[in-house]
């Protein structure tokens, strides 16, 4: 990392989860940025190579191996499964394992490239809203346009975005993979409610339907429903901070490129500017709607996902 940039001098205090799977590639690339960070704790969640795939065991074990690359003070964890247990139990197990080990953590999956001031911002909000309850996670990614300016460094959120991100145990503990409580809910009307309007509501019902029949290999609704039911919102920064940089052949979902993939980073100062409130930016979240859970982007997420269905991570 470069001398001149003023987080090279940083130190991660909070420890980070780092998920694996089977591309050493990008998993290199992230790893680099976390051991500039120089975090306390390094739990790593690797999941097993599928039966059948040739080549996968190799390339499991090479991504794996680039994890014990550590050459600062660390206390490395790892929660190994030598089989594959897909993106939902992978994920949804590894990070349950993840926050019985520490109160607070950043997660970062193996395609999620952190800019170096995402540790620092994830530092600093643990810190200031660690008993602040309506704060479940702290985001890495900002979708919004350039020409949305805001004064303070970071806005409140309804949207849980996982593409790097930071939580405290008692956030997580809320989460239930199965979404058990989903058909009382729904059945209630406690969606709609939530969302204040019908447009969006065949498309979230349609999402959780499928992960609570078992038909969505996938970890992060399941967690977006943790965070409504409980009225939580998501701090996420001013600029972006995280580049996918996992879209295309290899993915779970996101095989096909799109606006999101490989979104450059943006400069984010300190220190921090702290918003007045602890309002969510309803004009952010309707623009994150328009862009990402309506046509065409959905179009190609929901052909990702229907993928997913059909065959495991």
């Amino acid at each position: 990392m470069s001398s001149e940039n003023p987080e090279a001098l940083f130190r991660c205090r909070t420890p980070v989860a780092f998920l694996i799977f089977n591309r050493p590639e990008t998993t290199a690339r992230v790893f680099e940025r976390i051991a500039a960070a120089r975090p306390p704790r390094l739990l790593v969640v690797p999941d097993g190579p599928r039966e059948g795939v040739p080549g996968e065991k190799e390339r499991c074990e090479e991504a794996l191996s680039i994890t014990k690359q550590v050459d600062w003070d660390c206390q490395i964890l790892t929660d190994f499964s030598p089989v594959n247990l897909g993106c939902k139990g992978r994920v949804s197990s590894g990070l349950s394992w993840v926050f019985s080990q520490v109160e607070e953590a950043i997660i970062l999956e193996d395609d999620c490239l952190p800019h170096p001031s995402f540790f620092r911002f994830c530092d600093e909000l643990l810190n200031l809203y660690r008993h602040e309850e309506r704060v479940a996670p702290i985001g890495g990614v900002n979708f919004q346009p350039p020409r949305r300016l805001t004064p303070a460094s970071f806005y409140f959120s309804r949207y849980a975005h996982i593409w790097g991100w930071a939580a405290w145990r008692r956030s997580w503990m809320h989460y239930d993979v199965g979404i058990s409580r989903w058909p009382e809910l729904k059945r209630s009307g406690w969606l709609e409610s939530f969302l204040g309007e019908r447009r969006q509501l065949p498309y979230w019902e349609r999402m959780f339907d499928a992960v609570y029949e078992g038909r969505l290999d996938t970890w992060d609704y399941q967690w977006m429903f943790s965070c409504w039911l409980n009225h939580a919102l998501t701090a996420l920064p001013a600029a972006n901070l995280v580049s996918n940089i996992g879209f295309g052949f290899g993915a779970a979902h996101t095989r096909t490129a799109s606006r999101f993939s490989n979104l450059p980073p943006g400069e984010l100062r300190f220190p921090l500017r702290i918003p007045e409130s602890l309002e969510r930016d309803a004009e952010a979240d309707a623009f994150t709607d328009r862009i990402m859970f309506n046509p065409p982007f959905s179009r190609r997420l929901k052909a990702g996902i229907a993928a997913g269905l059909r065959r495991k991570r």
